[in-house]
């Protein structure tokens, strides 16, 4: 039997350990922190588990739902409530989108997000030839380019500033004229390849199709704890160094006092880009020297649990993003108890209902350096200042993910097939997570299968 060390205890590593073990080998995973999940996380608030960290995964794509369901665990979906922007000093509704880029000429006029320049600009696009950069989507990344320039160049940068950047910086807390548009939204570059996207709106699914997103029962945090509960998984184990062995590898284990040895025929590192840069700096330093290129962003989540019947006329919408450019401290606000029935089932009970706020985006983190207090703090005059909500929470929580989204520059993939290639070289070692391709639970867990292909099967 072959034995695997898995290095790293979040949706990864644990999905990775989980296609290990059903093909028979021995797994091990080694997570550095006192908690396995990574970014899936729950907490009490008010007395009520919910999520502080991911909240939901792409239903489109198959790989979340269907491990969920492997795992025996039930699906939801969200409900089927507006999405808003606050900008220009009004909450407006979202008009109908692919990751910000219009698909509604109609609802693009009404939300009133643009000025009239802007909305004219925009609606412009529809004359536009195919973009130049994108006249082959099967090229190599060398003609890559960023989805706001990508943006920019066909509907104006008034349609990137409020529409686009804050549809990104809810998936990368990142910045759309830095982030590549074949990584983040191939669909965008292959619309833009063929002609106008708004005149191929029609060829993008809408919600009514099949629900963008589901989510679990309780929180998605039950999607690790599930895949955890079964596995052979040691936390508090950092890993601090990687070697090379005559028959496999050799990982030094826990505080340098008193360092713990183990040995493995095979390692998938699931970890963060800077930790697997620093663990492969012997073994693949081409791949660690790309991987420590990979810049991140942090961010923080507060979520709050208010009284019930101090929270009125929120019913009709599931939240709001705000642009950048509006210059506010939150980037988003969901209203849990709105887009989730489970949360707002969980919050009833105890007379509550639960809603949350996001603050963080790549290079602006000093909004970060501030006091637990002074994010709620923030975020609650954000809130009443957007919807006039004004009551004191019963009980709040912040979480900080500090590092916590891989920024995908232009240039991503071809970065991403250099990492594999190197790492490919070094017989039974493998790599996943966020930072390869996508940050989307689905596409994590589809690069933990990934990795585990490249290990091939066990010698029987």
């Amino acid at each position: 039997m072959r034995t695997v060390v898995v290095v790293g205890g979040g949706i990864a590593g644990l999905s990775a350990a989980r296609f290990l073990a059903e093909q028979g080998d021995d797994v091990v995973v080694l997570e550095g922190s006192p908690e396995t999940g990574g970014k899936l996380r729950r907490a009490e608030v008010g007395g009520v588990l919910v999520d502080v960290g991911a909240e939901a995964m792409l239903n489109r794509r198959p790989e979340g739902v269907d491990l969920a369901q492997a795992l025996g665990l039930a699906i939801e979906h969200p409900a089927v409530a507006s999405s808003r922007i606050w900008t220009r000093g009004a909450l407006r509704p979202l008009p109908r989108s692919l990751m910000g880029v219009p698909l509604d000429e109609v609802q693009l006029r009404a939300s009133g997000v643009l000025s009239e320049d802007g909305l004219e600009r925009a609606l412009a696009e529809v004359g536009l030839p195919p973009s130049e950069m994108a006249s082959d989507v099967a090229r190599e990344v060398a003609d890559d380019v960023s989805v706001g320039d990508l943006v920019d160049q066909r509907f104006g940068p008034e349609v990137t500033d409020r529409l686009v950047e804050p549809l990104l910086g809810g998936v990368y807390a990142g910045h759309a004229r830095e982030i590549s548009a074949r990584a983040a939204v191939p669909q965008l570059v292959t619309l833009a390849s063929q002609g106008s996207v708004l005149a191929q709106s029609a060829q993008v699914a809408t919600t009514y199709d099949l629900p963008v997103f589901a989510g679990l029962p309780g929180g998605m945090g039950g999607l690790t704890d599930a895949l955890a509960a079964p596995l052979d998984v040691r936390r508090d184990a950092t890993v601090r160094e990687l070697a090379r062995t005559a028959s496999g590898f050799a990982l030094t284990v826990g505080p340098a006092s008193a360092p713990e040895l183990l040995e493995a025929d095979a390692v998938v590192l699931a970890t963060p880009a800077a930790p697997a840069a620093r663990l492969l700096q012997g073994l693949a330093p081409v791949a660690a020297a790309e991987l420590a290129g990979i810049e991140s962003a942090s961010m923080a989540v507060v979520t709050f649990a208010f009284r019930a019947a101090d929270v009125t006329g929120l019913d009709d919408s599931s939240g709001f993003l705000v642009p950048p450019v509006d210059g506010r401290a939150i980037k988003a606000s969901t209203f849990s108890f709105v887009k989730w029935d489970w949360v707002r089932r969980a919050g009833a009970a105890a007379g509550l209902v639960h809603l949350r706020t996001s603050l963080g985006r790549h290079r602006e983190e000093a909004v970060l350096q501030r006091s637990d207090e002074e994010l709620v703090a923030l975020s609650l005059a954000e809130l009443a200042e957007a919807v006039g909500l004004t009551a004191r929470p019963v009980d709040v929580h912040v979480q900080r993910w500090g590092g916590g989204l891989p920024q995908y520059a232009v240039g991503h993939l071809d970065r991403v097939a250099r990492i594999r290639a190197a790492v490919a070289e070094v017989a039974g070692l493998a790599v996943c997570g966020a930072a390869y391709d996508g940050v989307g639970i689905p596409a994590v867990i589809a690069s933990s299968r990934r990795a585990v292909a490249d290990l091939g099967a066990p010698v029987r």
